[in-house]
């Protein structure tokens, strides 16, 4: 099933344009994870679990998605367990939720989708789930703001707006979800700003932009509306200070921090990624792994 599940999103990936496509919050793919030095990631069926630029250990538990939070590592087993883990300690799986199709992990919690299209929130450290809408089709959990894409297209945001994280011009929050854009198949958030992949494979950007994650749109403070970056994308991923997305011809580039405000190409023949702090992380089409830090070359991590 796992090598299914990654010919699935092979094709997925690859055949964006057009697609609404799921959403997997911190990265472009289930198969991978980052959230500030945490990173997981499902390389030829065997999940891995690391920090940094230490090297990917191999965990106990078979997995079809991946998440990280600031303490915590979850894992969607093959027959949709979402489980938890609590500061590396793999030992002891947490259950938080079965009959889950998909999630979205960051530091405050799990936003999860259950195989109804139910979307649930279970907060960091409880096991608690609360409804928080129907019809959903993805979700991001940013640090500042939470996401959530209907299976009609429609965004809908609630959190923080100081930043801009809305992208509707509004800087103050709301007690409710507040739709904020429409034909949206894809979202990722991270430190004050988010990202999202219209279905024609146009990236638009909205929040905090000091160091250039939102592109060349309010550079030096921040965007308070959604702003194109760059277009013929096919999937994307964002850190706290930069953002990778993957073109239509398996080209992946970059900007933000370290790389400047326009897309920089990275490397080829990439099906996968995702974001941190420092660290991206990103599959090839063979079916490798490789890490690098901001503005640095990629270094294959697995197989060794």
């Amino acid at each position: 099933m796992l090598k299914k599940a990654f010919l699935v999103f092979l094709f997925l990936n690859l055949n964006t344009v057009g697609v609404i496509t799921p959403s997997w919050s911190d990265s472009s793919s289930p198969l991978l994870a980052a959230y500030y030095d945490r990173q997981m990631a499902i390389v030829k069926g065997i999940t891995y679990a690391w920090r940094g630029n230490d090297t990917p250990k191999p965990i106990e538990h078979t997995a079809i998605q991946v998440g990280v939070g600031d303490d915590s590592n979850y894992i969607l087993s093959t027959d949709g367990i979402l489980i938890r883990f609590d500061n590396d300690n793999f030992a002891k799986p947490r259950i938080l939720r079965k009959d889950i199709l998909r999630f979205a992990a960051g530091d405050s919690g799990v936003l999860a989708i259950d195989n109804g299209h139910r979307l649930l929130w279970v907060g960091a450290g409880t096991r608690r789930a609360n409804l928080i809408a129907k019809n959903v089709h993805a979700a991001a959990v940013g640090d500042s703001a939470n996401y959530y894409i209907t299976k009609s297209g429609d965004l809908f945001v609630k959190g923080k707006a100081h930043r801009g994280q809305y992208g509707d011009g509004r800087l103050v929050s709301t007690d409710h979800f507040v739709r904020t854009a429409t034909s949206v198949g894809y979202i990722t958030a991270h430190t004050g700003h988010a990202i999202l992949l219209k279905g024609n494979g146009d990236v638009f950007g909205t929040g905090g932009n000091i160091y250039g994650p939102v592109g060349k749109h309010g550079i030096g403070d921040k965007a308070v509306r959604w702003s194109k970056i760059v277009g013929n994308a096919t999937a994307i991923a964002t850190g706290s200070s930069h953002t990778v997305a993957i073109l239509k011809d398996s080209k992946l580039v970059a900007w933000g921090s370290e790389y400047g405000t326009d897309p920089k190409p990275i490397m080829n023949n990439v099906v996968a990624v995702a974001a941190g702090s420092n660290a991206t992380i990103a599959l090839k089409t063979d079916g490798s792994l490789w890490q690098w830090d901001r503005g640095e070359r990629p270094r294959k991590v697995l197989p060794n």
